[in-house]
């Protein structure tokens, strides 16, 4: 599901509206229109423009659901990105997970909470009106509607706001937001598989519903195998060291070697270049040497002029130590926009040197994905990672809450 257009903001809050959201619209609108004109005959055209209002106020009723989630995410500090209106419903998406299971339990059933005051707020006001005043009637239905999105938002499995709640449990109760992730994503899973068994079962049996209901649970599988995989690219993030991710593709240069020397024996005879050059002197590394810095050096100094003095000291770069995590080692390459970071050993030796692609190799290795040599290649040239890993966000928030227990996913809140 792409973004899609920007229609306005709300609190503050950008509010898109998704490609399916129209589609959606149209299918409600026919199916509340023609409801209206078998109800009320004598409205003719007028039926089907409140069947288009109908909708419309159904798709606000989700929209404050959102709001109530968005809200109280912003009220503990937590960046809002966006709202998005689409064919399921709405989508807010959040910077990061809450600190606390209660503050992230106070997100999750915000949502519904709002459904369940609009319920009460609209029952109450369609009770003062005669009963048979299609305001009544409309009041009525969208109270109802309110309802069922409060009731059904609480089932236990992600994506669902029930499935957020279980999370909090257990990561309340077991002090590790991964298990509660787990737990919660396999729920969705369970759910998910039962919705479409259902809704394949009722269409089966003649039943309009069942292609809906099906379409609901691929959306919540979907959804909740996506949870489940970050979970797991997260947690494998804050495990994996940079001493398992590095490699010993580097060289140590002699700093009394002239530019020259240099030049002559590692850039013109090489068969290829490592990722880096080091220099080091009586058996202590003086820094990074980049290659291309010759180029800022007359020609004619180049016999005079000894590799140490281009020595970039350590100190000066993107270093991290063999024992960071992974997690650590994406956040210095990407805040530093370099090519690659270079690790050390606790006596600040060069232990070795990371790239984005030892980096996606050391996760594909781990998590038994398929990366060919030439994705691995083309991400070693790169300054960065293919977007939909998000990986930059995802090591960000582990690295948020490491030291205390193990971080969440960095995931939209999905209704």
């Amino acid at each position: 599901m792409g973004q899609g257009w920007q229609v306005g903001r709300v609190f503050g809050i950008p509010l898109y509206i998704d490609r399916s959201w129209f589609l959606v619209i149209l299918l409600f609108t026919f199916l509340n229109g023609s409801d209206w004109q078998a109800t009320y005959p004598q409205w003719g055209a007028l039926a089907w423009g409140m069947g288009f209002v109908v909708s419309l106020l159904l798709f606000a009723s989700v929209l404050l659901h959102e709001l109530g989630h968005s809200l109280v995410a912003r009220s503990q500090g937590i960046t809002v990105r966006s709202i998005t209106l689409f064919l399921f419903g709405g989508m807010a998406a959040i910077e990061r997970e809450s600190n606390t299971p209660g503050q992230a339990f106070q997100v999750a059933i915000a949502g519904p909470l709002v459904s369940f005051a609009l319920f009460a707020l609209l029952q109450g006001a369609a009770v003062v009106l005669p009963g048979d005043h299609p305001l009544h009637e409309l009041l009525l239905y969208l109270a109802n509607i309110n309802f069922v999105l409060g009731v059904f938002n609480l089932l236990p499995g992600l994506p669902l706001d029930g499935g957020q709640v279980l999370k909090t449990a257990v990561w309340k109760l077991t002090g590790n937001r991964f298990q509660g992730m787990r737990w919660a994503a396999r729920s969705g899973q369970v759910l998910g598989w039962l919705a479409i068994s259902f809704g394949l079962l009722l269409t089966l049996l003649g039943s309009g519903n069942g292609l809906w209901l099906g379409l609901l649970g691929w959306f919540a599988l979907q959804n909740a195998i996506l949870y489940h995989r970050l979970s797991q690219l997260q947690e494998t993030l804050l495990t994996l060291t940079a001493a398992e991710a590095m490699t010993r593709d580097f060289r140590v240069i002699e700093g009394t070697l002239s530019l020259r020397e240099f030049a002559d024996c590692y850039l013109l005879l090489a068969d290829r270049q490592p990722t880096a050059y080091f220099v080091a002197t009586d058996g202590r590394y003086r820094g990074y040497l980049d290659p291309q810095a010759l180029n800022h050096v007359e020609r004619s100094r180049w016999e005079v002029t000894p590799v140490e003095e281009l020595a970039v000291p350590l100190r000066a770069i993107a270093t991290v130590k063999e024992s960071d995590s992974l997690a650590k080692t994406v956040c210095t390459l990407e805040e530093q926009q370099q090519r690659f970071v270079t690790v050390l050993t606790p006596a600040d030796a060069v232990a070795g040197v990371i790239d984005r692609g030892d980096v996606l190799l050391a996760l594909a290795k781990r998590l038994h994905w398929q990366l060919g040599k030439q994705d691995i290649q083309r991400l070693k040239q790169e300054r960065h990672y293919p977007p939909e890993l998000q990986l930059l966000e995802l090591a960000k928030t582990a690295l948020q809450f490491q030291g205390s227990d193990r971080g969440t996913p960095l995931v939209s809140e999905v209704r």
